[in-house]
This record gives C-alpha cells, structure tokens and sequence, in this order.
C-alpha cells in the first residue's frame, strides 16, 4: 500500500503541474507577444556544406578501387569541395558574390564536373546538382536564367552519354537545385531587407514623435510662463497700491496654472487641438498685463479646425516673444480670410527682436516646418519702420471652404 500511496502522490503532482502549467498559457502568450520579433543571424555559407555528403558516393568508389586513376578522381574531388566551399561562402556577402573570382570559381567547377562525369559517370554525375547549388547561392538576375537553363542542359547531355536517358533525371535535379536555392535566398533577403525598413520606419516615426512634442511643450510651457512671470510681476507692482487689482492678477496666475497643466496632460496623450479664438482672449489678457496695448481684428469666414490649430500656435508663440522680448508699447494681431487662403499677422512697435540672439528662435523655427507641411508659409523679421513682424499664411483646403465660394 505504501508504493500505490507514493505513486498516487506523484500521479496527482503531476496533474496539479499539467494544471498551472495550462493556467500559464495565457500569460505566456500576452508575454510572447509583446516581445519584440527576433530576426535571427542572417545565413551563412554553413547552410551549404552538408549538401557535400552527395559526394561520398564518389569518395567511396575511390576507397573501395572501383575508379580508374584513382589519384585523378580523388584530386578532382579536392578541387571541386574546395571551389564550392569558396562559393558558398561567397555567396551570402552582395560584393563578394558579384566579383569577378566568384563567377571564375563557379567556371572551375563546371569544368571539373564535366570532366569527372564524362570520366567516370554514374555518382560523379551527382556533383551537377551540387553545382547548380553553388550557381544558385552565387547569381542573381539575368544571369540566373542563363546559368540555370546552361547546367541543366549541359547535365543532361553529359549524363544521357554516360547512362542514357536516366540523364534526364540528372538534368531536372540540376535546374531543381539551381531555381530552388536562388528562390529561397532571394526571398531570405528580401524579407530581412523589409525588415529592416520596417525599423528603420519604426526609428523615424520615434524621432519624429519626440520632435512634435518637444515643440509642443516648448509652444505651451514657454507661452504659460511667460504669462504667469508677466502677471507676477504686475501682481507685485499693484500690491501696495491696489489690492483687488493684485489680488485678480493673482487669480489670473492660478487659472493659467491650471490651464497649463491641462495642456500639457493633453499634449502627453497627443489630443490638444488648438482654438484660434482661445488664443486670441489669451494674447489680449497677457500683453495687458505686460503693459502693452493689444489690437485684435479679424475678418473672414470661420476657418477650418487645422488652420484654427495652426494659426493658434503662431498666435501663442508671437505674442511669447513680443511680452518678454520686443519691450513694444503696442501690438496689432490681424486675421483676414479669404475664400482659399488665411493670413495672420502679428506686428509690435518694439526693438524688432524675435529673441535674445536678435533672430528666429525655435519656436519660430518649428512653426515654420509645421506651416510648411500644412502647405503655408511663416516669414518673421524686423521692420522697415521699426518692430518687428510675424506672418503666417494658410490655404482653406477646398472640401473646407464655405459653400458657394471659389478660388480667384
């Protein structure tokens, strides 16, 4: 009873292990897919050489005395693994498998195979489908066709001589061999070449998320705490002097906080779209609160939900730098637009500085390649008369455009 009990104990462990272990499945499954695909080691000239035991048969004629200048075959022998170990080997790097002593190895060994097979006949004949591995590995293109077509019919004239019409099968094994290993290394490398396009595809799409969002951070932080510095310092001038006013510029300063961290979660999850009219209200409560007098026209139809979102950024960005770069008294943001196209322009009386370093700065520049693709343009620089300037200008794509209206 005591071995019974003990192998009743080791059947129900086993059960109980066969039921994690299909409890797991799962888990391992969700865990497998989300592992990144190996692509593995390309191939080599390894993946060849066990084709090479189709020799022994020749190799064991020669030991057991059955071939005539035995010291001819087994020489030719040596030559022919030699030349085809070099093929192989060769045939896996692009440069090396289209030079000039690759397709002059590839000679020698059709010429040795001819020789050995007219020589001897019955297992030599086997090296011609070795060599139509060898020619397979190491051509591509058109000159595929003609080497492949060349062997197989010199494979079969060759072993119709010596055996008749069983040569045939020889030259069908050869063509087989030649197509066959060609089509396998061809498709190897064009499924390593997509992959490789897919990361690199991948790479791109990575950099070029990080760039869209360092430029919206830089469009959203740099605008907010300039406002919030502007309103600070407006805050502390008016405490001694006017309470209430202080006190509001200090409820300004709180509700662009949290406007600010709003944004920025929205930006995280890549959902902010920008409002032009939003914008605008924004731009008139910071340059009050910077001392300079803000004029707002606009005019023209609604725009369309991207322009909205464009022109926005280039609104935010222009009046940034006009509160902590112009030291302009005034600023004018006009919008007009048209049928096809929407012009914005932003101009102060300043020093005609876009920044510290008296040029565009990034927030310019990453407007201008966002304008760009959009299909307008952003121009920035410092007026005949003083100031300095901003424009942006957008086509209205034509299933946007208002009903009835036309391009000039």
């Amino acid at each position: 009873m005591s071995g019974t009990g003990r192998w009743l104990r080791r059947v129900s462990c086993r059960l109980d292990a066969w039921q994690l272990a299909r409890q797991s499945e799962p888990v391992e499954a969700a865990k497998a897919d989300e592992l990144p695909e190996q692509v593995g080691p390309p191939p080599t000239g390894f993946a060849l050489l066990p084709w090479l035991l189709m020799g022994l048969g020749s190799l064991a004629n020669i030991f057991q005395g059955r071939t005539s200048n035995p010291w001819i075959g087994g020489l030719g022998l040596l030559v022919f693994n030699s030349l085809y170990i070099y093929v192989a080997f060769r045939s896996f790097d692009r440069e090396r498998r289209e030079s000039p002593s690759t397709r002059l190895a590839l000679a020698g060994m059709a010429l040795v195979t001819c020789v050995l097979s007219l020589a001897y006949g019955g297992s030599w004949l086997l090296f011609f489908p070795l060599l139509g591995l060898a020619a397979g590995a190491a051509l591509r293109g058109r000159w595929l066709g003609r080497w492949g077509w060349t062997l197989a019919a010199v494979a079969g004239i060759v072993a119709g001589v010596k055996d008749g019409w069983t040569g045939l099968n020889i030259a069908y094994g050869t063509f087989l061999s030649t197509m066959v290993t060609a089509a396998i290394l061809s498709l190897s490398d064009a499924v390593r070449q997509l992959r490789a396009a897919r990361e690199e595809l991948a790479t791109r799409a990575v950099a070029e998320e990080r760039l869209r969002f360092s430029r919206d951070l830089h469009d959203l932080l740099g605008h907010t705490l300039s406002v919030i510095v502007v309103k600070s310092e407006a805050a502390r001038r008016l405490a001694h002097r006017d309470l209430e006013a202080a006190l509001t510029q200090i409820g300004d300063i709180e509700a662009v906080g949290r406007q600010a961290l709003t944004e920025v979660r929205e930006a995280v999850t890549g959902y902010r779209e920008g409002s032009l009219g939003t914008e605008l209200d924004r731009a008139r409560s910071a340059l009050a609160a910077a001392d300079v007098e803000p004029v707002v026209v606009r005019s023209g139809p609604p725009l369309p939900p991207q322009a909205e979102a464009l022109l926005g950024w280039v609104v935010r960005e222009a009046v940034t730098n006009v509160v902590r770069h112009s030291g302009a008294s005034r600023c004018e943001i006009a919008v007009s637009g048209g049928a096809d196209r929407v012009l914005l322009t932003v101009t102060d009386n300043g020093t005609g500085a876009a920044g510290p370093t008296q040029g565009p700065g990034t927030g310019l520049t990453g407007l201008t390649e966002r304008l760009l693709t959009a299909g307008g343009s952003l121009t920035a620089g410092a007026e005949p008369r003083g100031g300095f300037a901003v424009r942006a200008e957008l086509p209205v794509p034509e299933e946007e455009r208002p009903v009835g209206a036309s391009a000039p």
